[in-house]
């Protein structure tokens, strides 16, 4: 994983890139792995862990209809959590991960490890791109869930900066 790290920070450093994150069920363990490295404030901007619907309406302005409508574990809520934080950070990639870590809160349509991840950056071209995958991690635990999360949301970090 420091591998991953380094080259984040050796590329968002050389291209002048500020990464944000919204977190919800990863709780900050993917800022906690960007922070990890000395030297990280030259590309790691923010991070907000809106881990309540509470938070995710009082901190990044996510409309408590669209909780109510669609649920925080949604592609519509991970999308107004990432564009709000944006529009907070004005970051040059901006991603919001909210999910159903486990073990407990599955349900048929959304079961444990159904996780929701968005990208809004403009890195490689003018225009915003926006992004949100719908990802099933299906690890035996909490822990494994929030850290199979963190790698999937690190490599797509580096695909987006390259």
């Amino acid at each position: 994983m420091k591998k991953k790290i380094s080259k984040i920070k050796i590329n968002s450093v050389k291209k002048n890139i500020k990464i944000s994150l919204a977190e919800s069920c990863t709780g900050g363990l993917i800022s906690s792995k960007l922070t990890s490295i000395s030297g990280s404030s030259d590309y790691f901007d923010c991070a907000i862990i809106s881990y309540s619907n509470e938070s995710k309406i009082k901190l990044l302005g996510v409309s408590e209809k669209l909780i109510n409508k669609y649920g925080a574990v949604s592609k519509e809520v991970s999308l107004s959590m990432a564009e709000k934080l944006l529009k907070i950070t004005n970051s040059d990639l901006c991603i919001s991960v909210t999910g159903i870590a486990g073990p407990d809160g599955g349900s048929k349509d959304k079961p444990v490890g159904t996780i929701f991840i968005t990208f809004i950056h403009s890195i490689k071209s003018q225009k915003k791109i926006k992004k949100t995958y719908k990802k099933l991690f299906k690890s035996k635990t909490r822990c494994l869930i929030q850290k199979d999360c963190t790698e999937f949301v690190l490599d797509k970090i580096i695909d987006c900066i390259n």
